[in-house]
């Protein structure tokens, strides 16, 4: 039978494994390149789009009685994000890829094919034609 741990136990298990932490990082990494695609948002691409959509305040561009102008500015951040995102998978899937190219060790190169076993019936038939 199986014993059954505590919570704690199982937690700390939980914990201690190495994807846990990894997510962790990812997640505080993630959340200030957040902060920092917010600001480029913010600071550069809100203010080109206020000026094509006419509005000083690009949270005030509607289409009727709704504020779109926050939609798209998060469809924009979301946008730039998986860009990033999907250009740094890409980065590291290409530096794994050398890395197991590297550790893949050389094909041992073929011996060259020696004679099959009918040639070699033959040599010996002609070597004791040769001793008679």
């Amino acid at each position: 039978m199986e014993e059954k741990k505590g919570f704690v136990a199982e937690f700390k298990e939980f914990i201690a494994r190495g994807n846990v932490m990894d997510m962790a990082v990812g997640v505080v990494i993630g959340g200030a390149f957040t902060a920092i695609v917010n600001a480029l948002i913010e600071s550069i691409i809100n203010p080109i789009i206020a000026l094509i959509a006419g509005k000083a305040d690009f949270a005030e561009v509607t289409i009727g009685m709704f504020p779109i102008g926050i939609l798209i500015a998060a469809i924009i951040n979301f946008l730039c994000i998986a860009l990033v995102v999907f250009l740094l998978v890409k980065a590291v899937n290409k530096v794994k890829e050398k890395g197991d190219k590297k550790e893949e060790e050389p094909a041992a190169e073929e011996e060259p094919a020696g004679p099959t076993q009918e040639e070699l019936l033959a040599e010996i038939v002609t070597l004791l034609k040769e001793k008679k």
